[in-house]
Formats: structure tokens, sequence, C-alpha cells
């Protein structure tokens, strides 16, 4: 079923839609078109009146959408809002973020975290300029091609930059679709939402439906319990202070501010036991993110 967003928006009033909502059984064996058509417009209407406004969905920029939805990965909003202006200002093209060094491009992405997306986008950037004449692609393959992109980042980056109707599961996405479809089902795996989401899409306007349903989300997960607990998916994040991740970003702003820095320096600054400490050292030299020589590290 393919509605025109503009035309039946706004048709039904509010009160009407949820009348309509709360007579249907919302089920993923239950997708008339008119339950389709009224879950669609729960979604519009909220969006409507509780719109979120970030930058990056003030742009249709290839490449600043694929800068925000690299900085997105794992990282939230609020978060990325400032680093994501600043970068952009520091490197307003592709071929900027492709030729600058990897010093600089840390620099700039301190304070996000998972330093690793920083080396990919800077990698990515680089196979972007010199495979597609500096053009971000359209399609999922290619896209996937690129370090750091998977199978989310790249399903983002065609709807939100090229307006493609691909299906698309993230958080608070999955959230919205297990609230109004499987309200009493536990461990509810992404592969029984596939076809839900496949059959709700607004295929004419995905890029505004999906970010409709992303703002339902965050609502939906502070109104109510998380639907996201009954998902098979759901993970809590292991507590930041005193983590390996922690310890790997506290290396890289040493050796951000100082040209190198040695095994033994490191060990008297961060107060931390030489085997976890060398550990990362090695796993940062692997990675690409910093290297070494005669014992002195240094980012690449």
């Amino acid at each position: 079923m393919e509605k025109n967003k503009d035309n039946q928006v706004g048709k039904m009033r509010p009160k009407t839609v949820q009348q309509t909502i709360s007579k249907i059984v919302l089920s993923p064996n239950n997708l008339s078109e008119d339950t389709i058509f009224a879950f669609q417009q729960i979604i519009y209407d909220y969006f409507k009146q509780h719109k979120r406004f970030f930058p990056w969905r003030e742009t249709w920029d290839p490449y600043a959408i694929m800068v925000s939805e690299y900085m997105l990965q794992q990282t939230q909003t609020q978060r990325v809002i400032e680093k994501y202006t600043k970068f952009l200002h520091q490197f307003p093209t592709i071929q900027d973020l492709a030729y600058a060094p990897l010093k600089t491009v840390l620099e700039q992405w301190s304070g996000l975290g998972y330093n690793r997306r920083a080396l990919a986008l800077k990698k990515a950037a680089d196979k972007i300029s010199r495979e597609y004449h500096g053009n971000v692609p359209d399609d999922m393959d290619s896209l996937q091609s690129l370090p750091g992109v998977g199978s989310y980042t790249a399903a983002a980056i065609c709807v939100f930059a090229f307006n493609k109707p691909i299906i698309l599961i993230e958080t608070n996405i999955r959230a919205v679709y297990i609230h109004f479809f499987f309200q009493t089902q536990l461990k509810v795996h992404d592969k029984d939402l596939l076809p839900v989401v496949e059959r709700t899409l607004d295929r004419i306007h995905p890029r505004d439906w999906y970010y409709a349903l992303m703002d339902y989300g965050v609502m939906v997960k502070k109104r109510f319990s998380n639907p996201n607990q009954r998902s098979v998916h759901h993970q809590k994040q292991a507590p930041f202070v005193g983590s390996r991740r922690e310890l790997r970003g506290k290396i890289l702003r040493i050796l951000l501010l100082r040209s190198c820095c040695s095994k033994k320096e490191f060990m008297n600054i961060l107060d931390v036991d030489e085997v976890l400490l060398g550990e990362i050292l090695n796993i940062l030299v692997s990675e690409g993110l910093i290297g070494v020589c005669d014992d002195e590290y240094f980012v690449t």
C-alpha cells in the first residue's frame, strides 16, 4: 500500500485515529490497509507536534549525512550535535577529510568515544574520493564496502541521504513496533519485526517516515516501560568508568597532546596495570590508530 503522506495526513483528527486504532487488534497477522493507514496516522500526527530538530535532518548532503551516521553509532544525539557541526566546519568536503592528518581528525572527534569510527570514517572518505569521484554511493553493496559501514548504517545513508524506501531498524524504531504489534510477546526477534516494518513503510516519504518513527520511539521509551527490554537484541551497556574503552580514550588523549609517549611514561601518567596497558597499546597499533617506534607511541 502506498498512500501520499501530504494528501492523507491530517484528514483524520488525532482523536479519531486513536479511536480507530483502539478498535483494531494490532498484530503482525492483521495488517489490513486500514490498520496500516491508522498506524501511520498516529506516528505522523505525533511527528507534526513533537518533531525533533537536528542539523543532519536539515540537509540532503550525502557526505554530511554519512558523517552523522558514523557519529551516531553507539552515541546519543545530544553528544553528537556540537561535534557534528564543528567536524563539518573543519572538514567541509569528503576530500578535506580524506587528505587530513589522522591526528587532526581524532582531535575533532575527541569526546565522542569509539575512536575507531573516526579512523573508519577517514578511510571511507579516502575510498570514496579515489573510487567514487568524491560522491557518496547510493546503493547498499557499495556502502557496505566502506570501512565501518554495516547493514544499518548503509540503509540509513540510503534512506536519509537519498530517500530510498529501504527497511530500517534501530533502537527507537524497534521500540515502536514492539509497543504496537508485539504487546504481549517476549523475546521478540528483529526477523519478526522486518515484515511489519516493510508492510507499514511509507514508500513515498521514507526519510520522513523513519524520522517520525524514531521520534515516537523516544517518547514511548520515556512514557512506558521500554519495549526493547522484550527484544532478544536488548543489551545493557557496560559501565564506562574503569573499562577498557575508558583506557583507550585516555591513551589517545595523551597522544593528541604530545608528539609521542613511551610505555613507561604511560604507566606513570595512568597508574595502570602493565599487562593491561600493553594489551591496549597493541590493539591500538593493530587497528592503525597509533604507531610505535623504539617503544615510543604516536598517532599515525
